[in-house]
């Protein structure tokens, strides 16, 4: 699906560049022309991609939607993200223009924070962190991850988390798929900052360099969240769960 990159202000090139890089996206400058507002450009160029992510505050992204959204069905996705690169918000289209999954693209892109507030996914208590050996199947992952997951069911599951250095395993990325599971990148140094775990891996230090993936991955990803499942290996497969407690202050 075609994406666009509406940059408010020159100061978001940096950015906007390393997302059209990572992503694929046709850059759009408004300030370029002056004869007409950034508005009224945005209402003639938002049906010509299927998604968008603005490069703005949210405030301005709301003015800019007003009176040019039509149907949840047919509207393009649009992910804010702020000039910092510190949040991926889902503005619209979360689940029908695919925006929640944009916001982890684009997260993962740039080492934001998604931001997700369509009701189906913030009901969902459990974030699952992973980590696995180089080139580990889709099943093994599977088998490792309801082997952690016990009783709990797979619909409670919001995200599943992993480092940079597993962004790519092909293994990870299919089990995600097939369950369409959001699958949320820390960087290794973000991992490296938080790292405590109740018992530190000596494999995953001597090859990672860190006290251990799955547990301070599925901690950092929810920042509320108490570890229910400590780290649980399986066949080269390491999977921890946190559950979110959100709004019941416990």
């Amino acid at each position: 699906m075609s994406l666009g990159i509406w940059l408010v202000r020159p100061e978001c090139e940096a950015l906007a560049a390393a997302l059209k890089t990572r992503l694929g996206a046709a850059l759009y400058r408004p300030w370029l022309d002056a004869s007409k507002s950034q508005k009224d450009q945005f209402a003639e160029a938002f049906r010509r991609q299927g998604q968008w992510v603005m490069i703005a505050a949210s405030g301005i992204a709301v003015r800019f939607l007003e009176g040019i959204v039509g149907d949840k069905h047919s509207d393009p996705a649009v992910v804010v993200l702020d000039e910092a690169g510190r949040y991926a918000v889902s503005l619209l289209g979360g689940h029908e223009g695919g925006a929640n999954r944009l916001a982890y693209r684009v997260a993962n892109a740039v080492g934001a924070q998604p931001v997700i507030t369509t009701a189906t996914e913030a009901v969902k208590p459990l974030v699952v962190g992973i980590g696995c050996r180089k080139d580990v199947s889709s099943e093994r992952i599977e088998a490792a991850f309801y082997h952690a997951l016990g009783p709990r069911k797979m619909n409670e599951v919001r995200e599943v988390v992993t480092i940079d250095l597993k962004a790519k395993e092909p293994g990870l990325i299919e089990f995600c798929e097939a369950h369409s599971l959001p699958l949320r990148i820390l960087a290794r140094e973000t991992v490296a900052a938080r790292s405590w775990v109740p018992r530190p891996s000596d494999w995953v230090q001597e090859n990672v360099g860190l006290d251990g993936v799955c547990e301070p991955c599925a901690l950092i990803a929810s920042m509320r969240g108490k570890l229910i499942v400590q780290k649980t290996a399986l066949d080269g497969v390491a999977v921890a769960v946190v559950e979110d407690n959100y709004w019941m202050g416990t």
